[in-house]
């Protein structure tokens, strides 16, 4: 009865964007964080691309943004309420064609991050894009899940079974609600994610499917890269199973950004598994290293050559935990 979520390739009508919005949260890194996702939107909102939908999260940020995209033909800029930007997580997860929207109870990453708004946000996108939301009584984020379009979904123990979610969940219950609201057919079960990651190991910061039976995943880049032993786990799991059509997973390997600290040094959580796949284009974050960078697009664009791989800075928007693709959600066309 419920067809899969949409492939991220497949053809967007939009693409929802949060916008760095509370200087309490960010600090220094506010007007650098603005400045990256300004690139981002522009990027998205290229001839031929997205149709971009800017969530503004507090009053005070509403006319800096407006002022800023003002005559940017593709960009609507849209006041809402939120706690921090974080839309692949808090917002709504699109079906077939957005006739309608699965929604889930969110409680900040395991009660780690419990923001005024963010319970809120699915609501809001929904009511916004005049998409109806199936509401689901269960803990899930966005970021958790990655998803092939014929209803092969990735994720990982570290984060779906945690019990700071749902407490009672093991593989058959999650399997089972991810059956019933996102119309799974076969969940691809990864162990741990990314050292320091307050999200406790979401895939989308892992390995991500760039094609049906395909999926990149990172492998330790310079010296030192403190998520070795992960990544390589991550390749050796993949490489022995298959997808909902019994195909065998192909890995596409891309260099991580290595070592990226902050500034006590301690490892944070950047990856260019963050990429965001738009209307002709792929977005890839970058963290400094510039020949990781590059040969992380040359990779994707031996599986996307019709579209333009775009690398950004998203150095400001990880010292908030996440990048492009944590900051944003599409809605399938």
């Amino acid at each position: 009865m419920n067809t899969p979520v949409p492939a991220e390739w497949a053809p967007h009508r939009a693409m929802w964007v949060g916008w760095p919005s509370h200087g309490e949260l960010w600090e220094d890194n506010l007007e650098p964080a603005q400045a990256e996702v300004e690139a981002l939107v522009r990027a998205l909102a290229g001839p031929g691309r997205e149709q971009v939908k800017l969530l503004v999260g507090k009053p005070e940020a509403l006319d800096d943004a407006r002022a800023r995209f003002e005559g940017v033909a593709g960009v609507e800029v849209i006041d809402g309420r939120f706690g921090d930007i974080w839309l692949r997580d808090t917002g709504p997860i699109f079906r077939a064609g957005s006739a309608r929207a699965a929604a889930f109870r969110f409680n900040g990453w395991g009660g780690k991050y419990e923001l005024e708004h963010d319970d809120t946000v699915a609501t809001q996108i929904g009511e916004a894009s005049d998409t109806p939301l199936d509401r689901n009584d269960f803990i899930l984020e966005g970021g958790a899940l990655d998803h092939d379009g014929q209803g092969t979904i990735l994720t990982t123990r570290q984060c779906l079974l945690n019990p700071n979610r749902n407490a009672d969940w093991t593989e058959d219950k999650a399997v089972a609600a991810l059956e019933a609201s996102l119309g799974a057919r076969k969940v691809l079960w990864l162990g741990d994610g990314l050292l320091n990651d307050h999200t406790d190991g979401h895939v989308d910061n892992l390995a991500r499917f760039v094609a049906p039976g395909v999926v990149a995943c990172p492998i330790a880049w310079g010296r030192a890269d403190p998520n070795d032993d992960v990544y390589a786990e991550v390749a050796r799991a993949l490489s022995q199973m298959t997808d909902a059509e019994g195909r065998p997973i192909k890995v596409l390997p891309l260099p991580s950004p290595g070592f990226v600290g902050d500034e006590d040094e301690k490892p944070i959580p950047a990856s260019h598994m963050n990429f965001l796949i738009a209307n002709g284009a792929v977005i890839v974050p970058t963290y400094g290293d510039e020949t990781a960078a590059r040969l992380v697009c040359e990779g994707l664009k031996t599986v996307y050559p019709e579209r333009e791989i775009i690398a950004l800075p998203s150095i400001a928007i990880l010292s908030g935990g996440g990048s492009f693709h944590c900051i944003s959600q599409q809605e399938p066309a």
